[in-house]
């Protein structure tokens, strides 16, 4: 049961291995829900210029990424999370969020075909410092998510977009489900 007021936002969180297109996706449900994106791309850089990529600096970057969603979704403003969100308390983490401060929740799983990320990741230049080894090791990693996660039990909705393809294609699976 929500305990979220009568003006809160929805936060959404868009998840998936390294290079499959999270930003993409993150940025099109941001249009179709009107809300900002919130990257761990971004936070970490901002709290270690010079990243390591240690357990706790990970544990830093999703603490403060929470705490930022948080306060914005309990003012009204919705939010889309991206990250990897690998690890199934930061994912139980935001579900917790959300239950507390958000009028919906919803979880994104973004999959691509494995030859498609690499190339993208050959030709990507942003913000992002993972390569197609950091895929690999997190592909090993991730936390499972299926029919039984508990963002259903949280009142929400496990979407699973498929951004294999062009990014139209992608863009209509979004609208599919965020209208």
């Amino acid at each position: 049961m929500s305990q979220a007021g009568p003006d809160s936002g929805d936060l959404v969180v868009v998840c998936g291995l390294p290079g499959v297109g999270k930003t993409t996706v993150a940025e099109r449900v941001a249009e179709r829900v009107d809300a900002r994106v919130l990257r761990t791309d971004v936070i970490r850089k901002e709290l270690f210029p010079e990243p390591t990529y240690a357990e706790e600096e990970t544990e830093a970057v999703y603490e403060e990424l929470l705490e930022r969603a948080r306060g914005r979704v309990a003012d009204g403003e919705s939010i889309v999370l991206d990250a990897t969100f690998a690890d199934e308390r930061f994912r139980t983490a935001a579900r917790e969020t959300a239950d507390r401060v958000a009028d919906r929740f919803a979880l994104v799983k973004v999959e691509c075909e494995e030859s498609v990320v690499e190339e993208r990741i050959r030709r990507r230049d942003g913000i992002s410092d993972a390569d197609f080894d950091v895929h690999l090791h997190f592909k090993e990693l991730f936390d499972r998510i299926d029919a039984t996660d508990s963002a259903r039990e949280a009142g929400g909705d496990v979407v699973v977009v498929d951004n294999s393809g062009d990014e139209a294609e992608t863009r209509a699976q979004v609208d599919a489900v965020f209208g």
